[in-house]
């Protein structure tokens, strides 16, 4: 494992590629050795369960910091974690990630993802609710998430579930 650390973000680097696709990392898990893992769990060195990326990027809501991404070589994967930054200052691709990640942290919690719940993930204003709707229809457009239930009702009201479920 490599850790490099930047004035701006921090980089992980693990040799290896992962089992499952980075984009199910928030809801899925898979050990490359199940019998070392359950050992592990046993001895209280680690749990089997999997919710350290969950963890992770809770935090960086919490925190207000861009999402974690997740990024896999030729040979490794890594993940990024930044340092703060306005959504103003954020790349393109920084709010769509972090909204698919947000509706996909809610949907393992039993929750969806609405244009109000995004909007206090980016901690902005009402007044910049057509910010967080350009964010979700950029989401959807990618085709990371979807509408929970189509139906008749206001844009501003809609549901949002990932992609997978």
């Amino acid at each position: 494992m490599t850790i490099e650390i930047y004035a701006d973000r921090l980089e992980v680097k693990n040799p290896g590629l992962p089992l499952i696709t980075t984009a199910r990392f928030i809801d899925e898990n898979q050990s490359r050795n199940e019998r070392l893992a359950a050992l592990m769990r046993r001895l209280r060195i680690c749990e089997e369960k999997g919710s350290g990326i969950d963890r992770v990027v809770r935090i960086a809501e919490v925190m207000q910091l861009p999402a974690p991404d997740f990024r896999v070589g030729e040979k490794h994967t890594s993940v990024v974690l930044f340092g703060p930054r306005a959504i103003e200052d954020m790349t393109a691709g920084d709010p769509v990630r972090a909204c698919y990640q947000h509706c996909a942290l809610l949907f393992v919690s039993s929750q969806t993802m609405t244009n109000e719940s995004l909007r206090e993930r980016f901690k902005l204003r009402e007044s910049k609710a057509e910010t967080v709707s350009r964010i979700i229809r950029d989401a959807l457009d990618a085709e990371l998430i979807k509408v929970a239930s189509p139906g008749g009702r206001s844009r501003r009201y809609r549901r949002y579930i990932p992609f997978w479920a």
